[in-house]
Order: structure tokens, then C-alpha cells, then sequence
């Protein structure tokens, strides 16, 4: 029997793959809880999609959302970026992918307010979250940030960021 050398070692299930929950939890060292059916295969979506507080909205329908010369721009890694911490400073939101191919901007301009970054990916990309699971997005570009709900009261009623 032959060990292969650590440098020779290659990644069994590249990211740009279909996987399961169990099988990016594996490979990127977050947990997830019991629950969640593990077997899964996680859904990639090319359009609007939503976990707990946080949207993912294309680019496109929001291009008011960019980069500035104070933006802060980095690869995402396997390990993942903590994008949002719950409400109650619990379970965190976290994007992952392959290095050097997805890139994560943060302190975007955003005239609502509620725009955490902006994702540019060439390959599909990971939200994950503990209770809620993971989603897949798909290549491209993308605005991630708070949801806004609509509250009670008034004519108008008033507006207040999801809590999840």
C-alpha cells in the first residue's frame, strides 16, 4: 500500500460539481445541524434566492449595488467568508467556493442600506447556514444582502429587517 504524498493530493469532489449537504460539510469543515437531511443534493440557482435574513439578488436587477475604492475584495475559500451572524449573535451565514475562482466584496454602496457585498463567481458557489442548510449559486454576479419585510400599522405601514 502506497500513501500518495500530500502535494499530489487532489480535491475528490470539486465544488463546481452537484453534492450533497454531507458531502460540503465534509469537505469544508462547517457543521450543519442533525436534522437536516444529509443525503440531499443542494439545489444551484441561477436567479433570486433567499436563507433566513439574507437575499441573493443578480446583479442585473440591481446595479446601483458596486464596488467602491473603499470596498473590500477578496477569494473566496473552501473555509467560507462569514457573510451574517443571526439576530441573537448565533448561527452564522457563510459563503464558500473554490479559491481564486469566486470573490467576495463587502462595504459596497448601496443606497437602501441592505446590501452586505457583492459575489462574483465563475463556479457555483455555496451559502450554508446551520439550521436552514446549504443553496447553491450559480456563475456569475450577484448582490447579497438583509431581507426587509413590511411591518403593521399605519396607511403605509413600516418596514424592518428580517430577524432570523
Amino acid at each position: 500500500m502506497t500513501l500518495e504524498s500530500p502535494t499530489t493530493f487532489k480535491n475528490p469532489m470539486p465544488l463546481n460539481n452537484p453534492m450533497t449537504l454531507s458531502e460540503l460539510t465534509s469537505l469544508s469543515g462547517l457543521d450543519v445541524f442533525d436534522y437536516l437531511d444529509q443525503a440531499m443534493s443542494i439545489p444551484v440557482i441561477d436567479g433570486l434566492q433567499a436563507q433566513g435574513d439574507l437575499i441573493v439578488v443578480p446583479h442585473e436587477r440591481l446595479e446601483a449595488v458596486m464596488t467602491t475604492s473603499w470596498s473590500h475584495t477578496v477569494d473566496v475559500p473552501l473555509s467560507g467568508v462569514e457573510l451574517l451572524r443571526s439576530a441573537a449573535g448565533g448561527n452564522p451565514h457563510t459563503l464558500l467556493a473554490d479559491g481564486g475562482e469566486c470573490r467576495w466584496s463587502s462595504r459596497v454602496h448601496d443606497s437602501r442600506g441592505l446590501a452586505l457585498g457583492i459575489l462574483d463567481t465563475q463556479v457555483v458557489a455555496y451559502l450554508i447556514h446551520p439550521e436552514h442548510g446549504a443553496t447553491g449559486i450559480a456563475p456569475g454576479r450577484y448582490v447579497i444582502g438583509r431581507q426587509r419585510e413590511r411591518g403593521v400599522g399605519g396607511m403605509f405601514g413600516s418596514s424592518q429587517l428580517v430577524a432570523d
